[in-house]
């Protein structure tokens, strides 16, 4: 798993460990995997490692290593060889939070006994959405051994909501300056990808010319990329602050630039409405918006979000987020948005309360994968 996948899988391990007799090898596919889950599961994995290659040589040495008696992987992690290696042995596989983007469902149609050969392997799948769920089946996945119990990243632990006084100290501390008569309008740049940053910095301004007293915080999906945004902060005239400089930020300031990692969570709160990420094109596939609907962030996403579609859809349903056709109603709603903040605490309010009730896949799921392993 990455860095999403291990933060996700944390509640799942702890109720299969609620068993006594279950021991787990944690593997990741990244470096940045890696070290957050060593930082995290350290003392409750047996071991932590690189997940291995999926080719026999790499493959056969592995499991002959580890002699694992099942195997879990989480999402579109579908690896051939590994599935052989399971069948091979007798050992039980799972997939859990499975997903389906767009892309891989074309892809997979492409090649779809590979696939159906591959998801007859595994002796359950939990898929994350309904969505999922249809798609695994019309791939080839036994109807029967296909669960929808929901997404496991909503049990992921999120960081206390902050109190009005704890939020307004939080804003001061980004240079978001606040006077007793009004407060600033904070926007988020949620997980953003190239192109979205210099979106979100015209929509700044027109937020600036019809009198809203707009502050951009920027939290890009990928720190390494702040020098192309230090050159695109650079090339407009208000004031900006690059947060890994570890300087305090300026008096009054307008934007900042948190190229940092780990600290979305805790910095969102800042927020009075968060643009999610990798959502307008030509980028297609969205950045999860469940973290932001628990927070009580109110979020409005670009047309495609394809890896959330079902998702998404529920979201809107529920009150909490807005979809919009293009960059352009994007800009619009924003404005909209800005001075309407009944509608941003009802869409509050609404993201909560979405979010509480999709809790508790993780022990549905963890349940079901006891329940075979003791069959």
């Amino acid at each position: 798993v990455s860095v999403g996948e291990v933060l996700a899988i944390g509640p799942l391990l702890n109720a299969l460990q609620k068993n006594n007799s279950i021991e787990i090898v944690l593997t990741t596919t990244t470096s940045t995997g890696y070290t957050e889950a060593r930082k995290r599961y350290g003392t409750q994995a047996l071991a932590i490692g690189i997940f291995p290659l999926d080719f026999w040589l790499f493959s056969s040495k592995a499991w002959g290593r580890i002699q694992p008696d099942a195997l879990i992987l989480t999402e579109s992690e579908l690896w051939p060889e590994h599935l052989h290696q399971a069948r091979r042995r007798k050992v039980p596989a799972f997939l859990v939070n499975a997903r389906i983007s767009d892309r891989s469902f074309s892809r997979y149609q492409k090649v779809q006994s590979l696939a159906m050969r591959m998801l007859q392997k595994f002796e359950l799948i939990f898929a994350a959405s309904q969505l999922d769920r249809d798609r695994l089946v019309s791939l080839g996945a036994n109807t029967n051994k296909v669960r929808t119990h929901g997404s496991i990243k909503f049990d992921v632990s999120m960081p206390a909501l902050l109190t009005q006084d704890e939020c307004e100290s939080l804003k001061r501390s980004l240079g978001f300056t606040l006077s007793a008569s009004k407060q600033p309008f904070v926007l988020l740049g949620s997980s953003t990808w190239p192109g979205e940053e210099a979106r979100l910095l015209e929509i700044q301004q027109a937020l600036i010319e019809q009198g809203t007293d707009c502050r951009l915080l920027l939290v890009p999906r990928h720190a390494e990329r702040a020098p192309e945004l230090i050159k695109l902060l650079s090339s407009q005239s208000l004031s900006w602050y690059q947060r890994s400089s570890g300087d305090a930020p300026p008096a009054d300031l307008r934007i900042h630039l948190a190229d940092t990692t780990g600290e979305l969570a805790q910095l969102s709160q800042a927020a009075d409405l968060a643009f999610i990420g990798k959502s307008l094109p030509p980028h297609h596939e969205g950045q999860t918006p469940i973290e932001a609907a628990g927070l009580g962030i109110p979020s409005v996403m670009g047309p495609v979000m394809s890896n959330f579609k079902d998702l998404c859809r529920s979201l809107v349903r529920a009150g909490a987020a807005l979809q919009v056709h293009d960059s352009e109603q994007l800009k619009t709603r924003i404005l909209e948005l800005s001075t309407a903040p009944a509608k941003l605490q009802e869409m509050s309010l609404a993201g909560r309360t979405w979010h509480s009730a999709s809790r508790g896949s993780s022990q549905r799921i963890a349940a079901d994968i006891l329940a075979c392993l003791d069959a």
